[in-house]
Order: structure tokens, then C-alpha cells, then sequence
């Protein structure tokens, strides 16, 4: 594995230079649902405005959200706030050199944990994320969804059992590198492997099996009405989404679960005409566990009621200041879509 990584593994992604735990710390979070290349500008972005965890602490949350629209899965984003601050309030300011203690943190798994260890001190962990769970059930002929208990645990003591007794940090990135571009999810690339004089999948033709896919179940369709509001001077109304749930403390278009229910929230908040709205296309976005399908509605030179004042749950905002906010990424694109 270390032969081939010296060879042929990824030695230039941005957070190997340097290779601090802040970097791998904040890269490891991106990289849990993304991949690399769709990771490393928003890494590179991120770090160049919060280039340290005492930056990332003191940084509004709407600073920090807006840094990660896009990425998705904003609850990393969260996380990464959180622990931040309590690594200044516990920790002295610095990410815990210690297993439990990261695990302890916000977003931090053991896997997750183990990475920012055996990467940012060279510390001996074992990892198993994805691609590694992936190469582990087809290089050793695992059968059974690895997201259950008793395959992980299994796969854990794999793991565990190869770990190399030097560079660990190198180890740790081949272990991710060759699932990432040999040992792939479809067509894997098993004539340039390393492992494969011993693979079992591929001695016994069984690489398309392995890993054994989770268990499938039909995706539910929701719909909802998002309510895209301009006042005179085109500033458009953004509302802040609850604490919890999807997409929240983002900030986003009113939303409501069918006509009805969007023509009595336009009537409680502002004053025209409900039947003046502009129906734009749908806009489809899929969440890991439904898809969701938009109906946006559309008014120019609209007005708010006396009573609604801008507040931490509804503002005007103005085009420019677009960038400085977290927004959903179906919903920015929308709004950009305006020109």
C-alpha cells in the first residue's frame, strides 16, 4: 500500500500543505459526505477566511454557514462551529490529541477522530470510512451491508489488525486513496491495484457484489410552495429556518406546504395581491431520505404589513449581500437565476 501510495496516491490536495490539525480536522468534516474535487475549493475558500480554529470560534454562524452553502449536509457546518468554541473554552484553544476527547466533540465520529489523529500527529488508529469499508469487504470477501453492526465490527478488527507501525498519516490517506480512484463503487480498477494477488473479490469474481449494497426502500416525494418576495428596491425576503430540522438556521424563502397554506402566509405578511404571483419552474432538490420538489411564486414591488418587521426570522435583503448569508443551494441558485 505505502509502495503505491509513494507512487501513485494524491500528495497535492490543499490541506496536506501544511498539514496542520485544524486543516485536517476541517478537511475530514468536508470530505464525510463530498468528494475531493467538490471539497477542495470550498476548503480552500474556507480556510482563506477562517484560516484558524480561534477564527472559526469568534466568526458569526451566519459567517460560517455562507463560507459552507453549497457543500450540503449543513449540520457539519454546525458541528464545526461548535466544536470550535469548545475547544477554546476545554481544550486550550487547540483540537484534543486524545480519542475520547475528539469523540466527545460535536460531528466527530470514530473514524472521523481516528483520521485527524493518524494524519495530523502520526498517531497509530485504524480508520474506516467508506472507501475503506469498501476495499476491507472486497480485498478480505465481507458479505452483508457494512453499515450493520456486526459487519462493522468486523471490518473495525480488519482494520485494527493491518495498521502499519510508521507513517500512519500516509497510510491513512493510501487506505482513502485507493478506494477513491481504483477500488471505486463501479468499474473499479482492479488491474492497477496493489492488493490484487490477494483480493478475494477479485479472485472469485465477485467485485460487483462486494460491498454488499444497504438494503433499498422507495424514496417519498414531498412538495411545498416557496413564497419569492422583491420589495421596491429588489431586495428579497429571506426568512431564517428553525434551529433544528432540514436546512437549519439557514436562511431561506418563506416556505408552505401547498396553495392554501402560502396564500395565508402572504396574506398575513404583506400587502398586494396574492393572485398577481409569477408561478416560476419547479425546482427539484433530493435530501438523503426524500425528494423535494419547490413551487416558487413570484412577486416584484411588494410591501410588508405594519405589523412585520424585520427581525432574526425575516429580513429584506439586498442582492449583493446574497454571498454573506447561508442559503440552501436549490434556493440560491434560484435567486441568482434572476440575474
Amino acid at each position: 500500500m505505502l509502495r503505491w501510495f509513494d507512487v501513485s496516491g494524491r500528495h497535492d490536495l490543499p490541506w496536506q500543505h501544511p498539514r496542520t490539525p485544524y486543516r485536517v480536522w476541517l478537511s475530514e468534516i468536508m470530505l464525510q459526505q463530498t468528494q475531493v474535487k467538490t471539497a477542495a475549493p470550498y476548503f480552500e475558500r474556507f480556510v482563506a477566511a477562517l484560516p484558524t480554529l480561534l477564527d472559526l470560534a469568534q466568526a458569526p454562524q451566519d459567517q460560517v454557514l455562507a463560507l459552507w452553502s453549497g457543500l450540503g449536509y449543513y449540520a457539519r457546518a454546525r458541528n464545526l462551529h461548535a466544536t470550535a468554541q469548545r475547544c477554546m473554552e476545554s481544550h486550550g484553544g487547540e483540537l484534543p490529541r486524545d480519542i475520547d476527547a475528539l469523540t466527545a466533540l460535536p460531528g466527530i465520529g470514530r473514524s472521523t477522530a481516528a483520521a485527524i489523529l493518524s494524519q495530523a500527529w502520526g498517531d497509530r488508529h485504524a480508520i474506516l470510512d467508506g472507501n475503506v469499508k469498501r476495499v476491507l469487504a472486497r480485498y478480505h470477501g465481507i458479505a452483508g451491508y457494512t453499515g450493520l453492526p456486526a459487519v462493522e465490527k468486523q471490518l473495525w478488527a480488519l482494520a485494527e489488525s493491518q495498521l502499519p507501525q510508521t507513517r500512519m498519516a500516509d497510510y491513512t490517506q493510501a487506505q482513502m486513496d485507493l478506494g477513491a480512484t481504483l477500488c471505486t463503487r463501479a468499474d473499479p480498477a482492479c488491474v492497477l491495484c496493489p492488493l490484487q494477488d490477494d483480493c478475494v473479490a477479485r479472485l472469485e469474481g465477485r467485485t460487483a457484489e462486494l460491498p454488499t449494497p444497504k438494503p433499498g426502500k422507495a424514496v417519498p416525494q414531498r412538495y411545498a410552495q416557496v413564497l419569492w418576495l422583491q420589495d421596491a428596491q429588489s431586495r428579497v425576503l429571506l426568512q431564517r429556518r428553525p434551529p433544528t430540522g432540514i436546512w437549519a438556521s439557514l436562511w431561506t424563502l418563506p416556505q408552505a406546504d401547498d396553495a392554501a397554506a402560502a396564500r395565508l402566509w402572504f396574506d398575513a405578511h404583506a400587502r398586494g395581491d396574492f393572485t398577481a404571483a409569477e408561478a416560476l419552474a419547479p425546482v427539484a432538490h433530493a435530501f438523503s431520505h426524500y425528494k423535494l420538489e419547490l413551487q416558487p411564486l413570484r412577486w416584484r414591488g411588494i410591501a410588508l404589513r405594519e405589523a412585520v418587521r424585520d427581525n432574526d426570522g425575516l429580513r429584506w435583503v439586498a442582492r449583493a449581500e446574497l454571498a454573506e448569508l447561508g442559503i440552501p443551494a436549490p434556493i440560491r441558485k434560484l435567486l441568482e437565476s434572476d440575474g
